[in-house]
């Protein structure tokens, strides 16, 4: 049996104080995240042909690999 969920409680444990704190910014490092970060959203009918991100990455480097040899085979006569 699970226990009852205690509501969150918006109060700071007595050994705190807010003035700690100073003051809250929203989104404060979103620049530096954006900036940073290497996370790709699939759509989620191509997310449904892979079972986990080891599959992705296999598929995308057998895709890089393809089009860097199709990129090297240029014909010579123009």
């Amino acid at each position: 049996m699970k226990k009852a969920n205690k509501g969150a409680v918006d109060e700071l444990r007595p050994e705190y104080k807010r003035s700690d704190f100073g003051e809250f910014v929203r989104g404060k490092y979103v620049e530096r995240l954006q900036a940073r970060s290497n996370v790709v959203v699939l759509d989620p009918e191509v997310a449904d042909l892979f079972p986990n991100a080891a599959a992705v990455n296999a598929a995308l480097r057998s895709l890089a690999e393809i089009a860097k040899r199709a990129g090297t085979r240029r014909s010579r006569s123009r």
